[in-house]
């Protein structure tokens, strides 16, 4: 057996339904490979970045990126700038941004989910709400002096009888998504083990 090392990662995360969870202990599961001590928790368990020398924060993108993972940003963004920070978004349609990179910051974008603009050159305004542009600054906005070491874009589950009227109003006019469930485990794994040694170094 593998010695755990002193670093330990928080992977922290909001869901509505549950499904965001999963990819959040998926991801826990393959950094633990990485030989460091992982704790999994909602946002809103965690009451201090002390002891924690990375964090990986995750949550779903419907009508913005969820709430309380943004409140959890904001709240912690000084404790966040001064350790190796990871996002994550679990959605359902992105598109493709044409660049592995955002603002310098590294981006993986599951291939399955991705779709190019329908016409080169110029996004509609469906393509410009699903955008890793829209997405991410809305984010970064909350704690400007974070930079992640890297942000994933992750297929989600979607359920309609699960959402409220709005959101799936919102989701099937703006976002044209179908329910079912797009997680890319695979993926997901990959991107973990892959963004391990960027969360083990030292600011």
């Amino acid at each position: 057996m593998t010695a755990k090392t002193s670093k330990k990662i928080l992977v922290a995360y909001a869901t509505d339904s549950g499904s965001t969870a999963d990819v959040a202990k998926i991801i826990g599961e393959e950094l633990e490979k990485s030989s460091a001590t992982v704790e999994v928790l909602p946002v809103e368990q965690v009451d201090s970045l002390e002891g924690f020398s990375a964090a990986v924060i995750g949550a779903p993108e419907i009508v913005g990126w969820h709430r309380a993972a943004k409140r959890f940003v904001h709240n912690n963004r000084e404790g966040l700038a001064q350790i190796p920070v990871a996002y994550f978004f679990t959605l359902m349609s992105l598109t493709d941004p044409g660049s592995d990179s955002f603002q310098g910051i590294p981006l993986a974008c599951d291939g399955e989910l991705t779709h190019p603009p329908t016409k080169e050159g110029t996004l509609s305004f469906k393509e410009k709400y699903a955008s890793v542009e829209n997405y991410l600054k809305s984010v970064l906005k909350e704690a400007p002096m974070v930079k992640p070491v890297g942000v994933a874009f992750f297929g989600g589950k979607l359920s309609y009888y699960r959402m409220n009227w709005f959101r799936r109003l919102f989701v099937m006019a703006i976002i044209n998504a179908n329910p079912g469930d797009r997680r890319n485990w695979n993926f997901i794994r990959t991107w973990a083990t892959g963004v391990a040694p960027l969360l083990k170094q030292e600011k």
